[in-house]
């Protein structure tokens, strides 16, 4: 059994992930040490090492769930989409961004960069151009990188206030400019 398959090592990478968020929760991560946190995992400074090369890698993977919900909430519709308006998932992930904001900011830097905007460039991407080929749709590949770099860039700037609204309202924003990607091509 591989370190990946094993309920132990699941377990841990749980707990140092639900640590971060806690701490983070109480101060920025740029102050969050490595002996604060094991302390709060209830785990030695030797095994978050054996799982994470550093605070950044862990708070990259305690933040995947963003990713995977952004790709869902940009995904769940059906049929034709309303070009005004977001699916209703959209605007309940941003949403959902309040209790952590500010670890996604450190995470994802304005105009989409960051570790966590690599992250989901490149999984937004990807689910985009599956999509668009199955559908045969033309520049596959062009459209698909213009998709994940609109919403990383619009979500990062909106993090770090510089783009004004609240959820509902940047949701139906930045899934206007979505929808008119799509049908340029």
């Amino acid at each position: 059994m591989t370190a990946a398959e094993d309920p132990r090592a699941a377990r841990t990478r749980e707990k140092l992930r639900r640590a971060l968020l806690a701490e983070c929760a109480e101060r920025p991560l740029a102050e969050v040490g490595v002996a604060a946190l094991v302390r709060r995992a209830g785990v030695g400074r030797a095994t978050f090492y054996v799982h994470y090369d550093g605070l950044e890698a862990l708070a990259v993977d305690a933040c995947a769930d963003v990713v995977r919900e952004a790709v869902e909430a940009l995904h769940a519709w059906r049929g034709r989409p309303d070009p005004v308006h977001a699916p209703p998932a959209l605007p309940e992930f941003f949403a959902s961004l309040a209790p952590h904001a500010g670890l996604y900011r450190a995470l994802l830097s304005p105009g989409g960069g960051g570790p966590l905007g690599r992250v989901l460039h490149r999984d937004l991407r990807a689910y985009s151009l599956r999509e668009r080929e199955l559908a045969g749709a033309a520049d596959a590949p062009l459209v698909a990188s213009a998709v994940a770099a609109t919403f990383a860039g619009v979500l990062a700037d909106w993090l770090h206030g510089l783009l004004d609204g609240d959820a509902g309202h940047i949701a139906d924003q930045v899934w206007q400019l979505l929808v008119a990607l799509h049908a340029s091509r």
